[in-house]
């Protein structure tokens, strides 16, 4: 596993638990535009997370290493 395919595991997984986090906070009582906000970039965040991991493991196990 090379330095490149290790970022992006680690930046999939900030995003990742950004975007859970943001969900979660959805929880609690809040205005009708801080819910559109944090739905749309949690959604947001959880799917780049995964695209980003999906590709570190292409790259991994594809032996694409940059």
């Amino acid at each position: 596993m090379t330095l490149a395919v290790i970022i992006m595991y680690a930046v999939a997984a900030v995003l990742a638990l950004v975007g859970a986090g943001l969900l979660i906070a959805l929880a609690r009582p809040s205005g009708p535009a801080k819910v559109y906000v944090f739905r749309m970039t949690g959604i947001m965040a959880l799917a780049a997370g995964a695209v980003l991991a999906m590709s570190a493991t292409a790259m991994w196990r594809g032996g694409l290493e940059g």
